[in-house]
């Protein structure tokens, strides 16, 4: 007799909360992890100056010698980071600035086989390769657009000026399988009642999570992100009416219930329940 194949674990659910903590500042670095963040980020590019980035990767291998409890990525400078981070415990992701093509998503990947790699995306050449970039490589698990960058690059002044560009990635993202692409940082971190309409905003676009560079950001990211009770009312309810009919079918409120819409409702659930 065949032995039951035992079933598949569930998903990891997506991460809501990004949070940034500098290479140089391993204190920091130990905080960030019980600050109760989805993902901690150590940036080696933005965040260290040039003179301290020596000590920064050394601090960041050092932090990485163990796993924590919480995933760990390393938002690298440039390629000469990659051997003093790549196959240590803890780290669980690389964050890979400036991507603009395809080519370079590959030279990472050949030199950190096995590492799950999130592409930011700069500029306007790679917002126009977006998809290449979301589906270069099977480690690429995610793309997001660096907004400060590429705000610049555009000459944008006004934040609605990089709408085009979020839908932009939303839409490589899906049509790449990858998960909805996080907001970029808010940098105002006093500002908390901007930032929750900001990532309204962003949700809005199709957007999921919003990375941060301070913990007070942390819980409103995850209040604007995570669906209302309405919303998980009415998603239970689709689901449900679909169990008992498999076919498009009327609410009785009026709605119109079909295999898309089913779709969307249970993804509604599975970020309602995430851990």
């Amino acid at each position: 007799m065949t032995a039951p194949v035992p079933p598949a674990p569930p998903p990891a659910p997506t991460p809501l909360t990004w949070l940034y903590v500098p290479g140089d500042r391993p204190a920091m670095m130990a905080k960030a992890v019980a600050g109760g963040a989805d993902v901690v980020i150590v940036d080696l590019e933005d965040a260290v100056a040039p003179e301290r980035r020596a000590y920064a990767r050394d601090a960041t291998a050092e932090f990485l010698s163990c796993a924590h409890g919480t995933p760990v990525h390393v938002r690298i400078a440039d390629q000469a980071d990659l051997p003093y981070v790549t196959g240590l415990p803890g780290l669980s992701g690389l964050r890979l600035p400036k991507i603009a093509h395809a080519a370079a998503v590959h030279a990472v990947a050949a030199r950190a086989p096995g590492t799950d790699l999130y592409a930011l995306l700069e500029s306007a050449l790679a917002v126009e390769h977006a998809y290449a970039i979301a589906s270069a490589h099977p480690s690429v698990r995610g793309i997001a657009l660096g907004e400060a960058d590429l705000r610049a690059d555009l000459g944008v002044r006004e934040d609605a000026g990089l709408d085009w560009s979020r839908g932009r990635a939303v839409i490589a993202a899906r049509a790449a399988g990858l998960a909805p692409p996080a907001q970029s940082v808010f940098p105002d971190v006093r500002d908390l009642a901007g930032l929750a309409a900001s990532c309204r905003h962003g949700r809005a676009l199709g957007m999921l999570g919003r990375a941060a560079i301070h913990p007070a950001q942390l819980p409103v990211i995850e209040e604007a992100y995570r669906p209302t009770v309405q919303e998980v009312a009415s998603a239970r309810e689709i689901v449900e009416a679909a169990a008992r009919d498999a076919g498009a079918q009327a609410l009785v409120d009026g709605r119109f219930v079909d295999a898309a819409i089913v779709a969307a409702a249970r993804r509604t659930l599975t970020l309602a329940h995430r851990a």
